[in-house]
């Protein structure tokens, strides 16, 4: 069985270590180290690594500063769906859009979040139903197991993990390489996504998360 990893959205504009303007906490260069340790690892047990990569236009719909008198956090309504208004971030081709982990060790990278119309969570669609080539990219590849991890826990991740098991994808969530933004969401989202029959693996022992690709 092909076993994929996906590193979701390790990227300079959400951690600390690079001072990021949506900052997720914990995100220090202890756990950038930390990511890049375990997914080197996995690399070398034959998985095969995919990243997903924020990647927004300037006029991006999330953006607060595109709503003339909005806020960032603010939550307005945009044809009937609920847009939640962030700092801008990861705008393409800045550094802050950059992943932070070796490259090389990607098979591929999605970008998401490319349409200035819809926000997009998920590496596998966007808030308005278009999809992204990273099923198409699994399937090819022969990926029926998923191991995920990144940022942000409540947001990005649990988007990407709640799709992947709709799409009939196992999927484990290495819960110690992710982080939230929030603590309330993030044990929502943790709560969520263990209902839907997704693995929560707690720790980063080794022997354990080789046999997973094993």
């Amino acid at each position: 069985m092909k076993v994929g990893v996906i590193v979701v959205d390790l990227q300079g504009d959400f951690t600390e270590h690079k001072g990021g303007s949506l900052a997720v906490p914990g995100t220090g260069k202890d756990y950038i180290e930390r990511v890049q340790e375990v997914t080197e690892k996995f690399n070398l047990w034959g998985a095969l690594i995919f990243g997903t990569q924020d990647w927004h236009p300037p006029d991006h719909v999330s953006f607060y500063t595109n709503h003339p008198g909005k806020k960032a956090f603010e939550v307005i309504e945009i044809q009937g769906r609920k847009q939640t208004l962030w700092p801008p971030h990861c705008i393409q081709g800045t550094e802050g859009a950059r992943i932070l982990i070796d490259n090389n060790l990607f098979r591929a990278v999605v970008q998401k979040g490319r349409n200035p119309h819809f926000d997009s969570y998920s590496g596998f669609q966007d808030d308005g139903g278009n999809r992204t080539e990273l099923d198409t990219i699994l399937k090819i590849n022969g990926v029926k197991r998923l191991i995920v991890y990144g940022l942000a826990t409540d947001y990005c991740v649990r988007a990407t993990v709640m799709d992947a098991k709709g799409l009939g994808y196992e999927v484990f969530l290495l819960k110690d390489l992710c982080r939230g933004v929030a603590p309330e969401t993030a044990a929502s989202a943790l709560e969520e996504m263990a209902r839907a029959k997704v693995e929560i693996v707690e720790g980063i022992d080794p022997e354990r998360l080789r046999k997973l690709v094993l």
